[in-house]
């Protein structure tokens, strides 16, 4: 079935094309070129940190975070289960372990309180995740990290633009990852960063970025020669993505703003409408971007059939990664996290797009709401 309402729509205007085609028409300089470092200069500034490197996914830039801060075999990192697999993936790469920690209900972010039950003589950092465009408790994590002499590194993946009483998400670490995954606050299709104040880490990140090479000019259209002195990857941003990411920053708080005011029309016909659903909520001075609009509904799984047949897009973010067949059979993983199990169960992501229609809105809610009515109560 077609869908009517799908779960995202990514929003680009005659800006990113003449951006993106200005680079192709250049002829030269897709791989590398002016645009990456543009990029990154203009996210460094937006976040309020120094630097910021790019890379081609958010899920690289924080391996790389993860390498440049001195993270490796026989180190623990304490991760949250409900988040993409990515963030738990990352500390396996360079062979720590990671450790999971529960959640708390308001934010679905890492709880300080179990974070704090977690730490052992080999934790070396805690990557808290700001769910979904709502920031976490980050500055309770930071407490424990600052106490503990750990490294707090941010997955801001989905929460460009979010702040904490005025401050971004982005700058309570050591460093933060962002994505520019499709359906995020800004996208370039694929591709994320990191930023961070660090002057060495930030030397460390672009070495670790572009096979351990040390680069003074374009590595392409240069006849110098460039050393290489470390172990790198290929993680690299494409010049053309850059062009994309420089558009799509140019207009980030409209995105945003629009992205606020669809929130508020669902969340206020939802309570007006539907008592059995809960919308966000997020706490006073956390200001939410609404990358995605997660509730929590009973008879979720029904609900979510029941909208697929009415071509309303729904999803399921996230299953916990700890339940996993991976976690769960392969590395033998046996954690019981109470509230991230509970809370799994209840969510339900529904479209939530700047160009979401008031309509479109309506519809969904009235679907909800019609759900509800047929089966007679809210339980």
């Amino acid at each position: 079935m077609t869908e009517r309402v799908p779960l995202f729509a990514i929003y680009w205007d005659d800006a990113d094309v003449q951006r993106v085609t200005e680079a192709i028409t250049s002829g030269r300089n897709w791989a590398i070129g002016a645009e990456v470092e543009e990029f990154e200069q203009a996210l460094a500034r937006y976040t309020g940190n120094r630097f910021s490197v790019t890379f081609n996914s958010g899920t690289s830039g924080l391996h790389a975070a993860l390498l440049a801060h001195g993270v490796g075999e026989g180190d623990e990192v304490i991760v949250p289960s409900f988040t993409f697999i990515s963030t738990a993936n990352a500390p396996l790469f360079v062979r720590a372990r990671p450790i999971f920690a529960d959640i708390e209900e308001d934010t679905y972010g890492l709880a300080a309180g179990d974070v704090q039950e977690k730490i052992t003589s080999r934790t070396k950092a805690i990557v808290p995740v700001h769910y979904g465009g709502c920031p976490c408790r980050i500055r309770e994590l930071k407490e424990v990290a600052d106490d503990n002499g750990l490294l707090l590194i941010e997955d801001a993946a989905e929460t460009l633009g979010a702040t904490v009483d005025g401050q971004p998400v982005g700058t309570f670490g050591v460093a933060a990852i962002l994505s520019f995954c499709q359906n995020k606050v800004i996208t370039t299709g694929e591709g994320g960063a990191v930023v961070t104040n660090s002057p060495s880490i930030y030397e460390q990140l672009k070495l670790i970025r572009s096979h351990g090479r040390v680069e003074h000019d374009n590595y392409f259209c240069s006849n110098e020669r460039m050393d290489y002195v470390t172990l790198g990857h290929n993680f690299r941003m494409s010049n053309i993505v850059a062009a994309l990411g420089i558009a799509q920053l140019e207009k980030v708080d409209k995105l945003i703003a629009m992205r606020r005011e669809k929130a508020a029309l669902l969340t206020a016909k939802l309570q007006s409408d539907v008592s059995a659903v809960i919308p966000p909520n997020p706490p006073s001075g956390y200001d939410h971007v609404y990358q995605m609009y997660t509730v929590e509904a009973p008879q979720r799984d029904d609900l979510m059939r029941f909208l697929a047949g009415k071509g309303i897009a729904s999803k399921v973010y996230f299953e916990p990664v700890h339940l996993t067949h991976f976690y769960r059979h392969i590395l033998k993983y046996a954690d019981t996290l109470p509230i991230t199990e509970e809370v799994a169960q209840r969510v339900i992501t529904l479209p939530m797009y700047p160009s979401l229609g008031n309509e479109d809105i309506d519809f969904m809610v009235d679907e909800i709401k019609r759900f509800y009515d047929l089966r007679g109560d809210d339980d």
